[in-house]
C-alpha cells in the first residue's frame, strides 16, 4: 500500500502510498509527499491489524490516531495541508514513522509483540543482524 525512501536505503522525508490499498484500479492514484509533518494528531484512537514490506509474513494490531492534520510538499513543490482519516490516515502514520525510524512492530503491545518474535528470529537467521552484527530485532 505505501512505501518510505528510508525502506529502499534513501535518507529522504518522503513517502508514497495508494489511499484506496487497491494495486490494480488505483495505480494512478499514489500520492507522493516530500517532508511530511503530522500538525495534529486526534485524540480518539483505533486499533487495526496492520502488517509491513519491510517484515514479511507477520502483522499484528497498531494503535493509532484517527485522524491527523498533515503539511507536505507535493511532487511540484506546492505545500499541501489535509487532513487524513479512517486507512487513509492510518497508511500516512505507518509511513511517517519509517521516516523516522521507527517501524510498526516497534508499536505493538508485549503480547502482539510475543506474536511475531519466532518469525522475528527468522528473518535474523536469514539475514543476519544478530547480536554483535548491528541488528534492532
Amino acid at each position: 500500500v505505501g512505501l518510505a525512501a528510508p525502506q529502499v536505503g534513501i535518507n529522504q522525508r518522503l513517502m508514497v502510498y495508494n489511499p484506496t490499498g487497491d494495486a490494480q484500479k488505483g495505480w494512478l492514484q499514489e500520492t507522493v509527499l516530500i517532508n511530511p509533518r503530522i500538525v495534529e494528531y486526534s485524540e480518539a484512537k483505533c486499533i487495526e491489524t496492520e502488517g509491513c514490506l519491510s517484515f514479511p509474513d507477520m502483522n499484528g494490531e497498531v494503535e493509532r490516531s484517527k485522524w491527523i492534520k498533515v503539511e507536505a510538499m507535493n511532487l511540484k513543490g506546492k505545500t499541501i495541508k489535509k487532513k487524513f482519516t479512517g486507512w487513509e490516515a492510518r497508511i500516512f502514520q505507518h509511513e511517517y514513522d519509517h521516516l523516522d525510524g521507527t517501524v510498526y512492530i516497534d508499536r505493538l503491545t508485549e503480547e502482539g509483540r510475543a506474536l511475531v518474535q519466532p518469525r522475528l528470529d527468522e528473518l535474523i537467521q536469514e539475514f543476519g543482524g544478530g547480536e554483535g552484527q548491528g541488528g534492532a530485532l
